[in-house]
């Protein structure tokens, strides 16, 4: 890796998403060595993930190279490549440009879409973890409207317009939105020769309420504002199976050539760990967030559980909490040097936020909860003040302000077409 070997111990971090980048940035390293690895060489807002796949903004609006990022720092190293596995008795890393050993290693490799074990939905469905899922998506929404005009197939054009979201978390429901917008404001426009009131957005849900993990009010105002949008939503469905066009759930079969999977996700990590995991695959570690039985081995953000009497199940996966917990794991380094002790990690829970298109969000704050226009104007800053750097922030509020002002989504791009496993 030509990575030089220096008189610092060395911290090896696996994983630039929110609490590797936030680790990254918050060391001394004048007081350590830190070398990243990750397999792309940029870091992701997965907050918008959905924006870029429904055509609201361009992917570059939402990433930032990584080098860029540290540029300047001190002794620090970045180096692109996969992870293949971690030798913990000689404190070694394995990956696809050679070994790297180190002193402490920080496992921020976040978490994966969870199929619960069922591979056709796997196979068929498309997931929005990443950057180049988001991607495919957009490409296959558009694409699938571009053979909708083609077909004379009734039935296949019905499967081609229809959208079904698996999953009424954040994720989901922002999607629909998104969706719900385009299907009323850009669409009809795209595709005048095209009867865009046949196109259905349906999210399955099993729980029995959106939004779950926010408040009752919260899940009722996004139900309601969700239905006037002209969505359907299917509680407590569970989704069986799927072969590409027919859905089935243990209440009723959908005909779509599009299930989007937003219904779960799980921790992600290097081979060679001997750790304990959690139903979801994240990996317990303490309240300092070591992971147990092991040495010099830490984790943080998705892919870590810190199990406590607030928390049994671990803090919710969540960009907030992988931030606080990369920040606070340096600091906890940064008092190593100075000869301090570690203090434990307590999440400090800032509130909550989902949007529901234009002009419509909800918001659990504290001690307050609100939706409606100020619900959305507030998720909007906050998530403007959440990207990386100014750059990103004016791209982004243009592109909102144009999209607001014109009703119009300047993106809908086939950059490469996207072709469905057989």
């Amino acid at each position: 890796m030509n990575i030089p070997d220096i008189d610092l111990p060395r911290l090896v971090v696996i994983g630039c998403g929110f609490a590797g980048l936030k680790f990254s940035k918050k060391i001394d390293s004048t007081k350590y060595q830190i070398v990243l690895i990750d397999k792309n060489n940029y870091h992701t807002f997965q907050p918008l993930l959905y924006q870029v796949a429904s055509s609201g903004l361009e992917p570059d609006s939402i990433v930032y190279p990584i080098r860029k990022i540290f540029k300047g720092k001190p002794h620090f190293y970045f180096r692109m490549a996969d992870t293949l596995n971690i030798d913990q008795e000689n404190k070694m890393v394995m990956t696809s440009i050679g070994n790297l050993s180190y002193d402490k290693l920080i496992i921020a490799t976040g978490a994966t879409s969870n199929f619960f074990g069922m591979q056709n939905i796997e196979k068929h469905s498309v997931p929005m973890k990443s950057l180049i899922e988001a991607l495919d998506l957009r490409s296959l929404i558009i694409q699938n409207f571009e053979e909708a005009l083609n077909t004379s197939d009734l039935e296949e054009r019905e499967r081609l317009m229809n959208f079904v979201i698996v999953g009424a978390g954040p994720t989901g429901v922002e999607l629909a939105g998104a969706l719900a917008e385009l299907k009323a404001h850009i669409l009809p426009n795209d595709y005048p020769d095209l009867d865009i009131r046949r196109m259905q957005i349906h999210i399955i849900e099993a729980n029995t309420r959106v939004l779950a993990a926010m408040s009752e009010e919260s899940s009722k105002k996004s139900e309601t504002y969700l239905k006037k949008r002209g969505v359907h939503i299917w509680l407590d469905t569970m989704v069986k199976d799927y072969d590409g066009k027919t859905i089935l759930t243990n209440k009723k079969t959908f005909e779509s050539n599009t299930l989007i999977w937003a219904a779960g996700i799980k921790g992600s990590f290097p081979k060679g760990l001997a750790i304990n995991a959690s139903r979801a695959n994240r990996i317990i570690v303490d309240d300092v967030n070591a992971i147990k039985n092991t040495t010099d081995i830490y984790a943080i953000g998705d892919v870590a559980q810190i199990e406590s009497e607030e928390y049994p199940k671990g803090n919710a996966m969540l960009a907030s909490v992988a931030e606080q917990q990369g920040r606070h794991l340096a600091k906890n380094f940064n008092a190593l040097t100075k000869n301090k002790p570690m203090v434990p990690f307590v999440y400090n829970d800032k509130g909550t936020m989902a949007t529901i298109g234009r002009n419509k969000a909800v918001v659990d704050l504290a001690y307050i909860k609100f939706g409606g226009f100020i619900g959305w104007m507030t998720w909007m800053f906050v998530h403007l003040m959440l990207l990386v750097d100014f750059r990103s922030r004016l791209v982004v509020f243009i592109n909102w302000v144009w999209s607001y002002i014109n009703y119009d989504k300047g993106t809908r791009l086939i950059v490469r077409k996207y072709n469905k496993k057989q």
